[in-house]
């Protein structure tokens, strides 16, 4: 398993050496988009509205837009130092609490923990104490240039890093809007309602549950494949540098005729006619 992280994971006196490594996949089925005539990939390119050319990273500074159009350019170095001093800090827990006192709107992503050279015992004690006590541990720490607020808890043996929301990053619920403030509920339905709940209670198997969306898609995907329904994309032709060669002479020669100036027509010879006299 890939390894994205190391670090250390401190409470009072005891630090535990740990990599830390991600706990959860994206199984999306990933779509592309192709050019409907000739079925080739369409590319996304970096263009500045303004040059009206292609910008590449480079050429490319991160800012924050503190107004309309208006903004506070942030240098890499500085960015980079403030990434480094957080980095270098312990995970410290800062907290024990209980796990059902979080409510899993907070909750964002999982990581695995697992001890690095010389820690598998300071591991295994952290681990027994959180077992045992039946609390998780509220943490700081930096995850992908950004600090996070975390709960480190045990899963399946397993110490696991959870990724947690701060509290003004989690929206207020009174900006959700419709949401009825009291409802009268007759009791026969509110018993009908209970009573269903109660047949349809059961363990919590995961097992049990699959994305029907993309095993259907999938399911199209490999039909269509052995059905023979598939497409190439067409390769970007090749310039032809005989043919290339071919039509500049000949725009050049076309040029040419076009601009030489034509040569001047002799001037006709004005004639004097001879009135012929009828004799008499």
């Amino acid at each position: 398993m890939h390894t994205m992280w190391k670090g250390t994971i401190s409470f009072g006196l005891v630090n535990i050496p740990v990599k830390m490594h991600a706990a959860t996949e994206n199984k999306d089925v990933p779509l592309r988009q192709l050019h409907k005539e000739c079925k080739s990939p369409i590319k996304y390119e970096k263009v500045c509205p303004v040059c009206e050319q292609e910008v590449g990273n480079d050429d490319i500074v991160k800012a924050y837009e503190y107004a309309k159009n208006k903004f506070v350019v942030l240098d890499e170095d500085d960015l980079a130092a403030l990434k480094k001093e957080q980095e270098d800090k312990a995970v410290e827990i800062i907290d024990f609490v209980k796990l059902e006192d979080i409510d899993p709107i907070y909750f964002e992503k999982s990581y695995y923990l697992s001890p690095n050279e010389g820690g598998s015992k300071a591991y295994g004690l952290l681990r027994k104490a959180l077992e045992e006590t039946g609390k998780i541990g509220v943490a700081n720490m930096m995850i992908r240039s950004k600090e996070q607020l975390a709960v480190i808890r045990v899963y399946k043996n397993t110490i696991v890093v959870e990724t947690i929301h701060y509290p003004d990053e989690v929206r207020d619920v009174k900006e959700v809007p419709n949401v009825p403030e009291n409802v009268e509920t007759a009791k026969k339905e509110l018993d009908t309602a209970k009573m269903l709940i109660e047949q349809l209670t059961t363990e919590f198997n995961p097992e049990k549950y699959q994305d029907e969306y993309r095993t259907a898609l999938l399911e199209l995907i490999e039909e269509r494949k052995n059905a023979d329904k598939t497409t190439t994309a067409k390769d970007k032709p090749k310039p032809d540098n005989v043919t290339d060669l071919m039509e500049a002479l000949q725009a050049s020669l076309d040029r040419a005729k076009k601009d030489k100036p034509k040569p001047s027509q002799p001037k006709k010879r004005k004639t004097t006619a001879k009135k012929k006299v009828a004799s008499k």
